[in-house]
């Protein structure tokens, strides 16, 4: 690589996916830890069970606002990414450690079923919508797989010490910078590149190697997505993704798909891509406190905050908690400041909490305006199974309906793409004679 290209990554700023915390942080700690690490803003958190030194549904989001009392993530007026065009480098030069057997393959998969349910509401990718940039600009769930790519580049020689193959933060960026350009791929904020390494290639953010990947000695991030400011122009949106499969960065006991890939995704890709999507030059959405970003407040290490409630489990045991074009995958759950917690998707089952009026006569005609959660405008509703008519949307918490002939005390209940509302006592709705 070359000093300019060089000098060119030292002026990155990067965030890191925490994977082991610093020593006085326990097992299962839930909280992320912001550090300045040479020069260079971080949020890290521990490995798991150890410790170590296009227009998203309008209808269903609003405005993120900050949560109150400063539970959520602030908008700090940087840029997200309005659409988000992906690709897979794998560097992988001749004599490299070989990738497993559908390690690529899943992975490639995993981005090309995101781009397949683009735009819908029922993955983590439909959370990230409600993130706004400047004016009127949102982190749309417009995202598009860009394909495979191979860097054939030489690995360079180790520029840290805490595993055979070491390399600095600085070697794996300046290699990502120049292979970026010298294949004339776009350097802006519709484009994020994620670098993946075989098992055994390990990072480290300095020379002396204290804050390393987790596969090497002293184990300290899983991955972490950062951004390149070109000398003549343009910006390079990254994660540096290291080969975690085994390494407590994900959770090992469920891998519906039966691959090593499952690991790569659940330990740390998914959650990279997140924050890249909300937070690319690490100046848009962050909680004040801490730094942590969407991704690293449901970093908890308990199942159900971090994963939440399973769908079912895949044909070899393994839980499942999101469906893209199909296929089963097991991952964590993004913050909301919506919803004021982390969440599978936007789309939530709706639930009733409330009639105005809570009565009418039997011949049906009552206008009556239902409060509660997940409405859409496509939601239907029915009056003690009968389907109500003047149905109108307006927001996810409101909608009203027109009853329909009816006798006795019936439940009003809403129905959604993800199913229908539970029966509860405030749904009900008695019908005069």
């Amino acid at each position: 690589m070359t000093d300019e290209l060089a000098r060119m990554a030292r002026r990155l700023v990067v965030a890191a996916v925490l994977a082991c915390a610093a020593v006085a942080f326990a097992a299962g700690a839930a909280q992320a830890v912001v550090t300045t690490v040479d020069g260079h803003r971080l949020s890290y958190q521990p490995l798991r069970g150890s410790y170590a030194h296009g227009q998203a549904q309008p209808n269903v989001r609003a405005h993120a606002k900050p949560s109150k009392k400063g539970k959520g993530v602030t908008w700090h007026g940087g840029p997200v990414m309005t659409s988000n065009t992906n690709y897979a480098i794998y560097w992988d030069p001749s004599g490299a450690p070989a990738y497993p057997a559908g390690y690529e393959a899943g992975i490639d998969k995993w981005f090309g079923d995101l781009e397949h349910d683009s735009g819908g509401l029922l993955n983590t990718d439909s959370v990230l919508a409600q993130y706004h940039g400047e004016g009127s600009t949102f982190a749309n769930y417009d995202s598009q797989f860009a394909g495979a790519l191979t860097d054939a580049d030489p690995y360079p020689p180790s520029g840290c010490s805490s595993a055979p193959k070491c390399l600095t933060r600085e070697q794996l960026e300046a290699e990502l910078a120049s292979f970026v350009q010298a294949n004339s791929l776009p350097a802006d904020l519709t484009h994020m590149y994620f670098l993946l390494t075989p098992e055994g290639v390990e990072s480290c953010f300095e020379e002396q190697g204290h804050e390393c990947s987790a596969g090497a000695k002293h184990a300290f991030y899983c991955m972490y997505h950062g951004y390149i400011e070109l000398p003549k122009g343009g910006t390079i949106i990254f994660a540096d993704a290291p080969y975690v499969p085994g390494l407590r960065c994900g959770d090992e006991d469920n891998t519906p798909n039966n691959k090593f890939s499952d690991e790569e995704l659940a330990g740390g890709l998914v959650h990279e891509h997140s924050e890249g999507v909300t937070d690319p030059t690490l100046q848009a959405w962050y909680e004040n406190a801490k730094g942590n970003e969407v991704a690293d407040k449901c970093r908890t290490f308990e199942e159900a905050t971090e994963y939440g409630a399973p769908l079912g489990t895949a044909e070899d045991g393994s839980k499942y908690n999101q469906v893209l074009d199909g296929d089963k995958y097991w991952y964590q759950q993004m913050w909301s400041n919506e919803a004021g917690a982390c969440r599978q998707r936007a789309l939530e089952l709706p639930a009733v909490t409330k009639l105005k009026p809570k009565a009418g006569p039997g011949s049906g005609g009552t206008v009556v305006t239902i409060t509660g959660s997940g409405f859409t405008s496509t939601s239907t509703v029915a009056f003690g199974g009968v389907e109500a008519g003047g149905v109108v949307f307006n927001s996810p918490t409101s909608i009203t309906a027109t009853s329909p002939k009816g006798s006795g005390t019936v439940d009003v209940r809403v129905t959604n793409a993800l199913g229908t509302s539970p029966v509860v006592a405030k749904d009900h709705f008695k019908y005069k004679k």
